[in-house]
C-alpha cells in the first residue's frame, strides 16, 4: 500500500533536451559567442541542457582567453577531446542523443575537414557521423567572407587577419550540403534555438 502511494504520488521530473556545442581552437569571436551561449542557457535552463565539447586546440585557445572555468561553471558538462571518437560525441550524435551540433566558432581547419569528408578529429568526426544520421549541424566559421578583418587578443590589442579565399570556398562547399546551416556572426545562434524550441520553454524573449 505504501509503495503504491508512492508510486503514485512521485513526481514525474520532465527529461531535458540536449544540444551539443562544439568549440575549436579560434579565439575570433569566441569571448562574443561565450556570452550569447551563456545567455541562452539562462533563457532555456528548464528545458535544455547544453553540452560543451573543446577540441584539443579549443581547449588552448579557450585557456589563453581564460574562458574554461566560466564554461565550467555555466555549462551542464565540459568535455576535451581525447581523440576522434573519445569522448563519444559522433555516437550520441547518432543516436539522436542531441537536436543539434553547433560549432561555433569553427576554424578553417575544421571547416575544411569536414566540407572534405575528413573524420580525424573530434568535432570533424561528430559532424560528418551526425550528418549521416540526419542530426542538423550549424557552423559559425571564422573564415566567413574573404577580406581583411581585425579580430581581438587576450590583452586588448586588435590583430588584423586576411582571409583568404581558398578558406572561404570550403564555406561554400559546407552551405550546399544537406543538414548544413552557416552562421556568420555569434547572434545567429540565438534563432537557431528559436526554431528548435517553444517559445514557452525560453525563460525570456529570444
Amino acid at each position: 500500500m505504501t509503495s503504491e502511494v508512492l508510486r503514485i504520488g512521485k513526481r514525474v521530473e520532465k527529461e531535458k533536451r540536449r544540444v551539443a556545442w562544439g568549440i575549436t581552437g579560434s579565439g575570433d569571436r569566441l569571448v562574443e559567442t561565450v556570452e550569447i551561449m551563456k545567455e541562452i542557457k539562462k533563457r532555456y535552463q528548464n528545458n535544455v541542457d547544453v553540452i560543451v565539447y573543446l577540441s584539443k586546440a579549443g581547449e588552448q585557445v579557450a585557456r589563453w582567453y581564460r574562458l574554461v572555468n566560466e564554461l565550467k561553471d555555466n555549462f551542464d558538462r565540459v568535455w576535451v577531446e581525447i581523440n576522434a571518437n573519445s569522448p563519444f560525441l559522433a555516437g550520441e550524435l547518432q543516436t539522436r542523443k542531441f537536436e543539434f551540433l553547433l560549432i561555433a566558432p569553427a576554424t578553417s581547419n575544421t571547416v575544411a575537414k569536414i566540407s572534405m569528408g575528413i573524420a580525424d578529429t573530434l568535432l570533424c568526426n561528430a559532424a560528418i557521423m551526425g550528418l549521416k544520421a540526419f542530426v542538423p549541424v550549424y557552423i559559425m566559421p571564422s573564415d566567413y567572407r574573404e577580406g581583411i578583418i581585425v579580430t581581438k587578443l587576450p590583452n586588448g590589442r586588435d590583430l588584423k587577419l586576411r582571409i583568404r579565399k581558398e578558406d572561404v570556398e570550403h564555406v561554400k562547399k559546407l552551405a550546399s550540403m544537406d543538414d548544413v546551416l552557416i552562421l556568420e556572426k555569434p547572434e545567429e545562434i540565438y534563432q537557431v534555438f528559436k526554431e528548435h524550441f517553444k517559445p514557452e520553454e525560453a525563460q525570456g524573449k529570444t
